[in-house]
């Protein structure tokens, strides 16, 4: 929407604390309405999500580009959507390495764009998104075989200062555990290597201090393709409903839809925890109990059977009369039928819209629960 408000950064509503259990979290000083903006957030680093994403998006701003985009003059690879953002160009070392990177057969790692991108940054920017929260670890060999890869491609004079093997695997660290898509258009598709819904990446230093629960409080928007928003690729957080003071903000790190046994499996591979959030406890012991009553039902062999299938099948779907589940609420008013999350539109005067917006298609439509919903008043 145009008319959002834009506080930069952490404003009134939030407050940083360490909590001995997650460390940095941000929490509402007050009480925050339904579709209050809580936080609007600028990138500290944005790069292309892929080499097929190039000729789709400005390596600028990322918008969507236009029929006859201005190609970069230095390394003819890149595109830009306007003069301004040719003017203001792209990171230098990914400038210097476009060319050989889409020259050849040779398939090299994404990796490279984000490292490419993030040595270019100035000094201060590095050192800042060095100093954000990782969990993530890997193999000595392989960061070792990335960073050979990417010293090939930084001739000697513009090798940056804090160039080694052991900056390369810690920027490497801090963007598996920070970085954040940037989606594409719903009808957007991708040839060769490109990841669909992805045209680019971003480390935002406060969203990356924002905390995970599967069930979250807030829900980010963005609005990259929007012509008249000057910063159009700042992320904007939204309360789907009223948030107490007190209150830890949390965003989900994987989709709300997804089974348990799937969420667990992803935080703990991509992020590195367990997550024992309230839905966690809940669909875990409903599904234990779950096998304990099929077991008492039914014969052995046949109950074995349905053990083995319930446990590959662990926390995929809610059975349909677990209608006491106190969750199901959010999925059924805060999803959109595309698959993106719903949130109320900022508050007007104070009062608490009637409207929702998706996060993915950008469809505006009608709350039909609002005014049974105390929250909301």
């Amino acid at each position: 929407m145009s008319n959002q408000p834009n506080p930069a950064g952490p404003n009134a509503l939030l407050r940083l604390v360490e909590k001995p259990d997650k460390g940095r979290s941000l929490v509402a000083t007050r009480l925050i309405k339904p579709g209050e903006v809580v936080l609007v957030d600028t990138p500290l680093l944005l790069y292309p999500s892929s080499l097929a994403s190039l000729p789709l998006f400005c390596s600028r701003c990322f918008r969507c580009l236009p029929g006859q985009p201005f190609p970069c003059p230095t390394c003819h690879v890149a595109r830009f959507c306007s003069r301004r953002c040719l003017s203001l160009s792209h990171p230098r070392l990914l400038c210097h390495a476009l060319p050989s990177l889409i020259s050849g057969n040779a398939t090299w790692p994404d990796d490279l764009l984000f490292l490419l991108s993030a040595y270019s940054l100035p000094g201060s920017s590095l050192l800042q998104l060095l100093s954000l929260h990782s969990n993530s670890r890997f193999p000595d060999e392989s960061i070792q075989i990335l960073h050979s890869q990417l010293a090939s491609f930084i001739p000697p004079n513009m090798v940056p200062l804090n160039f080694s093997q052991e900056t390369t695997s810690s920027l490497i660290s801090k963007e598996k555990t920070n970085s954040f898509s940037l989606i594409t258009p719903m009808d957007t598709k991708f040839d060769g290597r490109g990841v669909a819904g992805s045209r680019a990446f971003g480390l935002y230093p406060w969203a990356s201090m924002i905390n995970h629960d599967c069930l979250p409080n807030v829900c980010r928007f963005d609005y990259v393709d929007e012509l008249n928003r000057e910063n159009n690729t700042d992320f904007i957080f939204r309360a789907f409903h009223q948030i107490k003071e007190g209150s830890e903000i949390c965003i989900s790190y994987v989709g709300v839809t997804r089974s348990y046994r799937e969420r667990q499996r992803s935080l703990m591979k991509n992020y590195g925890f367990k997550c024992e959030c309230d839905r966690c406890k809940i669909e875990v012991k409903w599904k234990e109990s779950q096998r304990k009553l099929e077991d008492e039902e039914e014969e052995e062999e046949t109950g074995e059977e349905n053990e083995e299938q319930v446990v590959e099948g662990e926390g995929e779907e809610l059975d349909s009369d677990d209608e006491d589940f106190s969750h199901a609420y959010f999925f059924d008013r805060y999803m959109c039928d595309c698959g993106g999350n719903l949130a109320p539109l900022p508050p007007s005067d104070g009062s608490v819209s009637d409207m929702m917006e998706c996060n993915c298609c950008g469809d505006v439509g009608m709350d039909t629960s609002y005014h049974s919903d105390p929250n909301n008043f």
